[in-house]
């Protein structure tokens, strides 16, 4: 691991952070997770909770270093830290660029995505490229990164639209679309099986909706968020009581068996 050196207090546009070089590589630029908390306005603990949440998700070393592991403890005020904040802190951690990237998808909201821009371009690449004399880097780095994040915004929005319409057809060719602009391959749509809801499941088997939820949830049948299994598919759909969307699980007829077999083994009980 490189030294660590921190180089003062740094300002991008708005945002004013402690500016960390060294630990990832030769003058690789880093970010205190408690500066990264304050510029995405969350509580540090929640940022620490969803890097340890994930935590094989992130490389030590690579994406993320945890000081109070490696630095004395005479050194908190170096990196911004009170001695209060220090001691009563169970994990410091220091991300590269790639483990704030990362982080980034975790956080997942466009304002996250915005930051990003500023940080990438004006602290973790520009500010070397232009300490080198290499222009063409920083007009060639910030073209990818434009480009990068404009393609994500565009998958994002095409998986939304495609959860929304009803159209099978359209959804698939939406999200084969999405999957493109993420890797850069076409994937064949391939068309789903009917759906239904867990209120149609319960009509079809005589039991409440709740029922068929509750079951779908003791045998383990519901993919991730978002996503799909032979099972069913997860989909956006207007709350009863408001505006707001919410997911909801929508079972293939694989789904309705399952159910419906497990009913059964409930009931000979």
């Amino acid at each position: 691991m490189n030294e660590l050196k921190v180089i003062g207090r740094e300002h991008i546009g708005k945002y004013e952070f402690t500016g960390i070089e060294g630990g990832f590589g030769e003058n690789k630029k880093a970010m205190l997770v408690k500066d990264i908390a304050k510029i995405h306005e969350r509580p540090v603990f929640k940022i620490n909770e969803l890097i340890n949440n994930n935590i094989k998700r992130f490389k030590e070393g690579i994406d993320l270093i945890d000081l109070k592991h490696i630095l004395q403890k005479d050194v908190f005020s170096e990196y911004g830290f009170s001695k209060a904040q220090w001691g009563n802190a169970t994990n410091i951690y220091l991300l590269s660029e790639r483990g704030y990237s990362k982080l980034l998808k975790i956080l997942e909201d466009d304002k996250a995505w915005e930051i990003y821009d500023q940080l990438v371009d004006n602290y973790f690449n520009m500010r070397q490229a232009i300490k080198e004399n290499q222009p063409s880097l920083v007009a060639g780095k910030r073209l990818e990164i434009m480009e990068k994040n404009a393609s994500t915004r565009k998958a994002n929005l095409l998986y939304k639209i495609a959860q929304a319409t009803s159209s099978e057809t359209s959804s698939q060719s939406l999200l084969a679309q999405a999957a493109k602009e993420l890797t850069g391959e076409m994937t064949i749509p391939v068309m789903k099986h009917k759906e239904y809801s867990a209120g149609d499941v319960g009509k079809q088997l005589g039991i409440s909706a709740n029922k068929v939820g509750r079951i779908a949830n003791s045998i383990e049948i519901k993919a991730e968020q978002p996503g799909q299994n032979e099972y069913g598919r997860w989909s956006n759909s207007k709350s009863q009581h408001s505006d707001k969307e919410v997911p909801q699980w929508l079972y293939f007829d694989e789904g309705v068996m399952a159910i419906k077999t497990a009913n059964k083994g409930m009931n000979k009980r």
